[in-house]
């Protein structure tokens, strides 16, 4: 089987959803947010209790960490040959990348710097917004070249002299993760010295009790949505898009595969996934997306789309 790029032509959406479950036992842990703790809220059917498993902020940043191999600071054996920026500190030891940096390209660590390569490189190709709309299809044409997961997750350049801070390009793929008629699994513990059990626990002291609160779910569902018409407005051509496509396949197939341990408490595993639209799509295994994907970065690399060298190197300096 391999990727049916044909079959998404008249789709403005491709929307997925899986079927997500604990690996062990019943209980999991949803994210916190500050000041708020566990998101939860009621249903559109005003009685259903429902809880924010994981943000779409946080899945974002979860599909990008599955496409990096920490140990040889490269991307994942299909995604080699990808363009992106790496930084390293002045004694040449790799710090970060765009991958996987906040923020991605506008990271401080790229755009802050003394270093000024990326930011000239934008300035010079991005230079003619600097009055009236920004034209979209050179921002995503010139993000492309040089670090090419941007198109897909998004990018806001807020530096005033790259046309005035509104360099802006909506996320293209995005998730979320929900569950659904949830109940509270209350529990708790207790830090423990044994050598000094009364102590000041404001500095670190003594025994301190705690309460926890986790969750169970009879229903848990990871939600992808892939803007195919965001996509294609783009103007990137046909080798752009169909590796956009593979790409976001690539990285929602390895998530689900390999990334769902979210927290200490919370270690899922994908029991279904499947398409809701549009019908008739069928999602490639892993392995298959994983063969073509050397091939689709070669084509879009043919079709002039990428830098030359691919990975651009930044020296962060204060």
């Amino acid at each position: 089987m391999s990727i049916d790029f044909k079959a998404l032509k008249d789709s403005q959406r491709l929307l997925m959803e899986a079927d997500l479950a604990p690996i062990q036992g019943t209980r999991f842990q949803p994210t916190g947010f500050p000041d708020l703790g566990a998101a939860e809220y009621t249903g559109p059917d005003g009685t259903t209790r429902m809880l924010l498993v994981e943000s779409a902020q946080s899945v974002a940043n979860r599909l990008e960490a599955v496409c990096w191999d920490e140990p040889s600071d490269d991307w994942a054996e299909p995604l080699k040959g990808l363009p992106l920026v790496k930084v390293t500190d002045e004694n040449g030891e790799p710090l970060i990348n765009s991958v996987l940096a906040a923020h991605r390209l506008n990271s401080p660590y790229i755009l802050e710097g003394k270093d000024k390569t990326v930011f000239n490189m934008l300035k010079e190709e991005l230079a003619h917004m600097e009055d009236g709309r920004v034209d979209i299809r050179k921002l995503a044409a010139t993000l492309m070249k040089i670090d090419t997961n941007a198109v897909l997750h998004g990018v806001f350049l807020a530096k005033k002299d790259l046309a005035g801070g509104r360099l802006r390009l909506p996320r293209a793929l995005s998730g979320f993760i929900e569950a659904e008629d949830v109940k509270v699994a209350a529990s708790g513990g207790v830090k423990l010295d044994s050598v000094n059990p009364s102590g000041d626990s404001s500095k670190g002291f003594g025994n301190v009790p705690y309460a926890r609160d986790e969750f169970v779910a009879p229903k848990i569902t990871a939600y992808f949505n892939l803007d195919l018409a965001q996509i294609r407005a783009f103007g990137l051509g046909e080798a752009a898009e169909n590796l956009l496509i593979g790409l976001s396949l690539f990285k929602i197939r390895r998530f689900l595969d390999q990334g769902l341990r979210l927290r200490t408490a919370c270690d899922l595993e994908c029991r279904d996934l499947r398409v809701t639209r549009p019908d008739g799509f069928e999602i490639p295994e892993s392995k298959t997306i994983e063969d073509a994907m050397p091939g689709l970065i070669e084509s879009a690399a043919s079709a002039g789309l990428f830098n030359d060298p691919r990975v651009t190197t930044v020296t962060y300096r204060k």
